[in-house]
């Protein structure tokens, strides 16, 4: 399941316990990830499931919203 494989790297690299996030969790609100984070973060899940995220949607996103 794609939550499941998200929350695992979610947790790798931001030192979170998995078993407490939720569709509702926010990545830099609940978990603390910084911008440097969430750029890591994006490249460990286009490598994961194989997709490119066009960098010019990155300023779109919002760093409070888990993806």
């Amino acid at each position: 399941m794609i939550f499941d494989k998200i929350t695992e790297i979610l947790a790798e690299q931001l030192a979170a316990d998995k078993d407490t996030m939720t569709a509702d969790t926010k990545i830099a609100e609940d978990l603390g990830a910084d911008s440097l984070d969430l750029v890591d973060l994006l490249m460990s899940i286009e490598d994961e499931f194989e997709l490119k995220f066009p960098m010019k949607r990155l300023k779109t996103l919002k760093p409070s919203v888990m993806w």
